[in-house]
């Protein structure tokens, strides 16, 4: 990634009003100083997502997520931090210094920048080649699969010869020599035969990324021949974990959700017939560098997969992984018919426009699957079958949902509602998963209690201090960064009180640049947006931060003491003096100017 200065990352930062970023994406309302709408980071039906002008931030109170301008992008598009600040960058009409490269690096460069080219006229070669009468085999296996010439253009569909060294004499006239032809996959060089093609006699599909540049090809095999469909194998140019096939075009549809097939010819066949949101995964099962790819441009997936055993097993792997990254699920029944393509040439589209109106919830679909393998006449195995859906049932961590689950399954399966909940809570305590705490005198974790107590109020005073500057005088000399015992905290307090004295002024949305994980993000999103009880007067504003200062002060006291290296007579000292300072602060009156 490239090296970009603080100035220049704040610069680009600054230039992009967080509001008009994110109302690119997710409709807004103002409320008050913010505006809010609904997360597009977890489903949701009241809006609970803020975006705040002042602070450049964003925080969801619902699922937590927040940080500032970049964190947005990279977490909704799933954009590195280089791709973020690019795309912000040129946004705002900033151009970025370009990148001073090692000579490794310049070699690896100039490279891919060789192996798209060699891609490029491959596929050149192959597409002309389909339209020669050396291609008319494979054209008219192309016209038997009903495609219209258009179609084939469109995808760039092409041939490549009977002789296996055609493409590889064809590259050497274009000045490319065996190394690099070696590294691009298409060709297979030894001492024996020679230069020799990877594909030949196949009909050849290019396989493009989402900027359009191919970056490989699938080839189907005319005649007889093992195996039926080869891929290319992957190079520097071609990860096929982390490439779709159509998606170079389905990312651009106007249709909400994407359609996830299993080959080639699915894909083409729905985009002739109008559904032009179909991809496919390319010769391997679906990986979770898919699920992130996908999750860049949609947040709905409609699996399509082939109607028999192997398709099935394939829709109950990729369902986790889709719903790991928090893409909603769908199954779309194929039956009679084996895949989209045999269901389009049979039925036409708007038959399969019906299919995705009746597409199976996905969590449904993987339960009734499950009851195939039950006999539910037998009480034993009815009795097993309902104890492996509520362990699924367990997977939904929202109690929300999983009532809702639960109430679906339970009218499915012709079960009450209260018998599966209650089954489901039963295994819960037995898999330990819900804890029947053991009671204290109190009745209360008093441990626990303190802890999450001193953190909020932590959180409390680092979100006053951002929303309203004045508070640095008035706890001037009364709390210090060195008060904030959390780690992160403390990090962000240092910040922050530095900003602050340098600059007169704070810049939250700054701070959260400074972080590199996703997760420290969220959580210094998370300080910035504690939750402030309305107050009615001055009064009891004064006192509820008197009382805030006191437990932070307490809390850091009490810290010192229980890590004091005995031998460290100064830090003694100190905490003496604190406790002392700590005395005459509770008897004293804090005010706000």
């Amino acid at each position: 990634m490239p090296y970009y200065s603080d100035e220049l990352i704040e610069e680009v930062r600054s230039r992009n009003d967080i509001v008009d970023v994110i109302g690119g994406y997710v409709r807004l309302q103002k409320k008050g100083s913010s505006y809010f709408g609904l997360c597009p980071f977890h489903n949701e039906k009241t809006g609970s997502f803020s975006v705040t002008p002042s602070k450049q931030m964003f925080y969801c109170f619902g699922c937590g997520a927040g940080g500032n301008v970049f964190t947005f992008l990279m977490k909704y598009e799933n954009y590195t931090f280089g791709e973020a600040m690019q795309t912000l960058a040129d946004r705002v009409g900033i151009e970025l210094p370009k990148q001073e490269l090692s000579e490794a690096q310049k070699r690896e460069a100039d490279e891919r920048s060789r192996l798209l080219e060699i891609n490029k006229e491959a596929a050149k070669y192959f597409y002309a080649l389909l339209r020669n009468p050396r291609g008319a085999r494979a054209y008219e296996y192309f016209k038997n699969r009903q495609l219209s010439d258009e179609t084939m253009q469109k995808f760039g569909l092409g041939y490549s010869d009977q002789y296996s060294d055609d493409l590889y004499r064809y590259l050497r006239k274009k000045g490319y020599d065996d190394e690099i032809l070696k590294k691009s996959g298409l060709v297979t060089i030894d001492e024996v035969r020679g230069g020799h093609d990877k594909f030949w006699n196949r009909a050849m599909f290019p396989i493009m990324d989402v900027h359009n540049r191919v970056i490989g090809f699938g080839g189907r095999v005319m005649g007889e021949g093992e195996p039926k469909y080869l891929n290319s194998p992957e190079t520097r140019i071609f990860d096929k974990s982390r490439n779709l096939y159509g998606l170079n075009i389905a990312r651009t549809s106007r249709r909400n959700q994407l359609l996830l097939c299993e080959g080639y010819m699915d894909v083409i066949s729905l985009h002739q017939a109008g559904f032009d949101n179909a991809v496919a995964s390319l010769g391997t099962a679906l990986t979770s560098g898919h699920a992130n790819l996908l999750k860049r441009y949609t947040k709905e997936v409609y699996l399509t997969y082939d109607s028999d055993g192997a398709g099935v097993k394939a829709a109950l792997r990729a369902i986790p992984i889709l719903k790991e990254v928090g893409i909603t699920t769908k199954v779309i029944n194929m039956r009679p018919y084996k895949d989209p393509d045999e269901f389009i040439k049979a039925l036409g589209a708007d038959e399969y426009q019906k299919r995705i109106d009746e597409a199976e919830n996905s969590f449904l679909f993987e339960i009734r699957i499950l009851n195939e393998q039950y006999d539910m006449n037998d009480p034993a195995s009815k009795t097993a079958f309902f104890n492996e859906t509520a362990q699924k049932l367990l997977g939904f961590s929202e109690e929300l949902e999983r009532n809702n689950y639960i109430q679906a399954v339970a009218e499915k399966y012709f079960v009450t509602v209260e018998e599966l909940k209650k089954l489901v809570n039963n295994l819960a305590i037995k898999g330990g998963i819900v804890k029947v705490p053991t009671p204290l005198k109190s009745g209360i974790n008093e441990n626990k209690k303190k802890e999450d107590g001193m953190k909020q109020s932590q959180k409390l005073l680092l979100t006053w201090l951002i929303e309203d500057t004045r508070l640095f005088k008035t706890i001037e000399g009364l709390i210090t960064p060195e008060d904030f015992t959390e780690e992160l905290y403390h990090r962000v307090a240092e910040k922050l009180f530095e900003q602050y004295k340098t600059e007169g002024a704070v810049n939250p949305a700054q701070i959260v640049s400074m972080e590199a994980g996703e997760e420290e993000q969220r959580e210094i999103a998370s300080l910035f947006n504690a939750t402030i009880h309305e107050v009615e007067t001055q009064n009891e504003m004064e006192k509820a931060l008197k009382e805030t200062i006191i437990r932070i002060k307490q809390n850091s006291i009490n810290y010192r003491s229980d890590h004091l290296d005995p031998n460290d007579m100064a830090g003694l000292m100190k905490v003496i003096e604190d406790k002392r300072a700590l005395e005459k602060l509770e008897k004293l009156h804090i005010s706000i100017n």
